[in-house]
């Protein structure tokens, strides 16, 4: 299966720079608020996409005015009607679109450009980098409905990124959490200039393509990898084979080429 094959209706995907490919959430009249729909087609344009030998960095944004406003209270009304096991399938549907986004092999990159609420919220999360607008904000609306931080994977990765007595404050107030805030806590990595988002999110990119693209994707798998061990030990394993396989590429003996000739590497990926 392609890109082509797919016919995506809450989805737009884009190439806004070689080896760039930016998936925008496209239902702008909703704020892009999920589905179960959205949820199939994020992950179907994941799986595809990390099997693009030519991708480099993967852009998620939203149209319109909104990043993400989470669950759509159309659908949510139909949900005391699903059961016990409908709602699991359905929860289940929603997990495996983040953890596809999250498992994408190059490193994905959050534009946030305005309200990321809930499940937006949790697509932010995902990616390994979160550049912001001053518009945007990140709201953990789940306590205000009822429902719990522990969804999506926001209890587990939100702690790790601001620390677990910030993420508690967060939580379990349900408060909003605005751009300027949530770079100062590092929720975002940084706070672009207004109408600068994707020049900025584009820059970042360039950046990240100048280097050996297998060694970007095995600092990411080690990094991601790391996140999960038990122990130094069996961090250490993980990055001794990586390097080891490094070292086997024609990227590597052409970065030390390059650095001795004093020129710009050409990394070729193999």
């Amino acid at each position: 299966m392609t890109i082509a094959d797919l016919d995506f209706q809450t989805l737009r995907l884009s190439e806004p720079a070689a080896n760039v490919a930016l998936l925008t959430l496209n239902r702008p009249d909703r704020f892009n608020a999920m589905t179960p729909r959205m949820f199939t087609e994020l992950e179907q344009a994941a799986t595809v996409l990390n099997d693009d030998d030519a991708l480099r960095v993967l852009v998620i944004t939203g149209a319109g005015k909104a990043f993400c406003s989470g669950y759509d209270l159309a659908e949510a009304d139909k949900l005391p009607e699903l059961g016990a096991i409908g709602m699991l399938d359905l929860q289940e549907r929603a997990a495996r679109a983040m953890l596809a986004v999250r498992n994408v092999r190059v490193p994905v990159i959050a534009a946030v450009n305005g309200p990321a609420a809930g499940g937006g919220l949790a697509l932010a999360l995902q990616a390994d980098i979160r550049i912001a607008a001053p518009e945007a904000t990140f709201v953990p609306a789940m306590v205000r409905v009822g429902l719990s931080i522990g969804d999506l994977g926001v209890s587990w990765l939100l702690p790790r990124l601001i620390g677990p007595a910030r993420a508690s404050e967060i939580a379990f107030t349900g408060r909003d959490v605005d751009a300027a805030e949530a770079e100062r806590i590092g929720l975002v990595n940084a706070l672009s200039r207004p109408g600068e988002l994707m020049n900025d999110v584009l820059a970042l990119a360039e950046k990240i393509i100048n280097n050996s693209p297998g060694g970007v994707q095995l600092t990411k798998r080690a990094i991601h990898a790391n996140l999960e061990v038990g122990s130094y030990a069996a961090a250490l394993e993980l990055e001794n084979r990586g390097q080891a396989l490094l070292t086997r590429t024609k990227d590597m003996p052409e970065a030390l080429a390059a650095f001795r000739e004093r020129r710009r590497p050409v990394f070729r990926g193999e």
